[in-house]
């Protein structure tokens, strides 16, 4: 049977030669696509259509609803035709007219495929290029009966013209398609854990995609499942944005024998067309790095009103990148633990991993996601997996069930290994033929490997496993005395006084600088000149004992800004009201903050790693997180890269030496070439 859909689905796709010359290579799919899903609905009618046509006559003044319902019944399917017409039955006159009433006369969840397609636009288009009618028979001779190829390897069928369709897209194909090998090596490690439970009779489970595109992540699950048990039920559910990727999608539903009802059209960020279901499994591949601004009202308003009740109570990410808000929105759709908990992967890249500072919406998301126990492997695959960019990626599997000996623990696997020195170390292989920024591969040994590797669960190279908390962190702020030396030299003076200057002129534009010197002269000129010349004054009161008027605070600050500079060796000054009366002023240009991380103690990192350097600094106990209250505010952040990171010496000097004479000598020969 394998093989059977193999070839079908050549057979089917060879309609491409009528097409060649009329119609782009990328337009083929758009074609081939719509017509043999029309071929496979007419063929599983077949055996009712008579039945159907018959019921149909004796309800046409029923209302709609009712009608669909009662002839569903008489189809014994999800979906029917009224029409008597069929693709043999077109004639080789007014074929696109009774094409058209042929696919007007589906049930509604079946026309509003072939209208998302853009389908009658097609057979326009066919037909002025005088192939219509060559088209339609061609599928006309194609048998998919229910007899000859059943759902599942139909699906199969239908998915091989799906990936034709994305390579001949090439650069446009990563916006609705997700490479075959990313899909199979997501699914399976989202599956794993479950392949007993998945072999159990009667078992009935969901899986869910809330970017669905062409469905490829829905049909490789249901391809895993059936893989060890082809008596489970597998409910697929889905959104997506894009027209024509939701028609495929619900074509490729429809074909395998899903209620395609449960895949919806919209923006599933904004408008959640299942906002109260949950799944048993979850796959997704958002856009990368896509902003979320067009929705960012709605977002925000979720996220303000309804907290954790809502989707969004973690947190929000910046508005260029929505790829977290995608993941929390599964994570909404999680199974409660005691119901069997959920199991999620999503393809994520490098951003989500460490983007923002503590207490940023990011960083608040990962705490969310790590202090709740749900991060169980991240997977780093190699650049240049997709068809659409070539950046490094990564896969999260995410559950709130984890297996015992998983518990607060995550799993990092490299799977991006680029060794040019042993290739076989990789865990990709080239491509023959790139597609648009795909030239790499994962071959299905090589899933396997990162499989095991994620199923074994221990310390290897490529295999790192860690406390949640070894990614936590405490920013405190540090701050160091003001400590002030004043010099009062022409230079600064004449700054002092061009800006308050600057401040007259806006009531009195007309006053120049000299009568300002005159007449309007700022706090302190006189006393300021005097101090000309005279030596560096070390402390900030000795200096404004030097004036005789009374000094307002924001005089003090700006004498202070003007002529005065830190110097480690000058008097501390002390805060002289308020609160912290007597308490050491800090000083903003040297305030700093340090990271300490969450498995040390904040004082004695203190004490260890900033105390020696800067001994009359402290900690600022004012800054404290608002979920525990303790001094710092929590952050965290995922950097795969350094934990996987390995020296490599730089060559010895005599062998970079040796390649440089090569290089020379093979330029001077060109060179004597050239001259000869």
């Amino acid at each position: 049977m394998g093989e059977h859909f193999s070839k079908t689905a050549a057979l089917i796709w060879s309609v491409a030669d009528l097409l060649r010359g009329d119609f782009k290579q990328s337009q083929y799919g758009r074609i081939i696509l719509p017509f043999t899903l029309l071929r496979r609905l007419e063929c599983v009618l077949e055996p009712t259509k008579d039945d159907v046509i018959a019921k149909y006559e004796t309800i046409k003044a029923m209302p709609h609803e009712a009608q669909e319902k009662i002839l569903a019944v008489s189809a014994k399917q999800s979906f029917y035709n009224t029409s008597k017409m069929d693709l043999t039955k077109l004639g080789e006159t007014s074929v696109a007219q009774n094409l058209e009433s042929y696919v007007q006369s589906f049930s509604s969840n079946a026309r509003e495929i072939f209208e998302h397609f853009d389908f009658f636009n097609t057979i326009d288009k066919l037909s002025e290029a005088d192939l219509l009618y060559k088209v339609a028979k061609r599928f006309a001779t194609t048998d998919l009966h229910p007899e000859v190829i059943d759902n599942y390897h139909m699906g199969l069928t239908f998915e091989e013209l799906i990936r034709r369709f994305a390579e001949s897209s090439n650069e446009t194909a990563g916006e609705h398609f997700t490479p075959r090998d990313i899909v199979r090596l997501t699914t399976s490690l989202v599956f794993c854990h479950d392949d007993d439970l998945l072999t159990k009779q009667g078992l009935v489970r969901s899986i869910y995609d809330p970017t669905a595109g062409t469905g490829g992540f829905l049909s490789s699950g249901m391809e895993y499942v059936h893989e060890l048990n082809d008596k489970a039920a597998l409910s697929a559910f889905g959104q997506e944005l894009n027209p024509e990727s939701y028609a495929i999608c619900k074509a490729d539903m429809l074909i395998k024998g899903q209620k395609v009802d449960n895949i919806k059209l919209g923006n599933t960020l904004s408008d959640d067309h299942l906002p109260a279901d949950k799944f048993d499994y979850m796959l997704s591949n958002p856009p990368f790095g896509v902003d979320w601004k067009k929705v960012q009202k709605k977002i925000n308003d979720e996220h303000k009103f309804k907290g954790f009740k809502g989707r969004f109570g973690a947190g929000l990410p910046r508005v260029s990148d929505g790829s977290l808000l995608f993941l929390m929105h599964l994570v909404s759709k999680m199974r409660p633990k005691h119901e069997g908990g959920s199991r999620i992967g999503i393809i994520l890249n490098g951003s989500p991993l460490f983007t923002g500072g503590a207490g940023s919406g990011e960083s608040e998301i990962r705490r969310y996601l790590l202090e709740h126990d749900l991060v169980e492997a991240i997977i780093a695959l190699p650049t240049d997996m997709f068809y659409n960019t070539g950046i490094a990626t990564y896969v999260w599997i995410l559950t709130n069930s984890k297996p015992e000996g998983r518990e607060k623990q995550v799993q990092l696997i490299n799977a991006s290994v680029d060794d040019k020195e042993a290739p076989d170390n990789n865990f990709y292989v080239a491509m023959r033929k790139s597609l648009g920024s795909k030239r790499r591969e994962l071959p299905e040994s090589k899933i396997d490997e990162i499989v095991k590797l994620y199923g074994q669960f221990e310390q290897a190279k490529n295999s790192k496993i860690f406390n949640y908390q070894e990614f936590g962190y405490r920013r405190i702020t540090v701050e160091r005395p003001l400590q002030l030396a004043f010099d009062v030299t022409e230079d600064k003076l004449h700054a002092y006084l061009s800006d308050h200057h600057e401040k007259l002129k806006k009531k009195a534009p007309e006053l120049s600088l000299e009568e300002v010197k005159e007449s309007h002269p700022p706090s302190g000129y006189q006393t300021l000149q005097r101090l000309i010349g005279q030596p560096i004054i070390m402390s900030r009161n000795e200096f404004l004992a030097q004036f005789n008027e009374k000094l307002s605070a924001a005089e003090v600050k700006t004498l202070c800004k003007y002529f005065g500079e830190h110097n480690d060796e000058a008097e501390i000054c002390y805060v002289e009201s308020g609160k912290n009366k007597g308490q050491p002023e800090p000083n903003p240009d040297l305030r700093d903050n340090e990271n300490v991380p969450l498995t040390e103690s904040v004082q004695s990192y203190f004490e260890r790693e900033v105390l020696p350097h800067v001994p009359n600094a402290w900690i600022d106990e004012s800054k404290r997180d608002e979920k525990d209250g303790e001094v710092g505010i929590v952050g965290y952040e995922i950097p795969f890269n350094r934990h996987f990171y390995e020296y490599k010496p730089p060559r010895k000097l005599e062998e970079i030496d040796k390649d440089l004479d090569i290089v020379s000598g093979e330029i001077m020969q060109l060179l004597q070439e050239v001259h000869s």
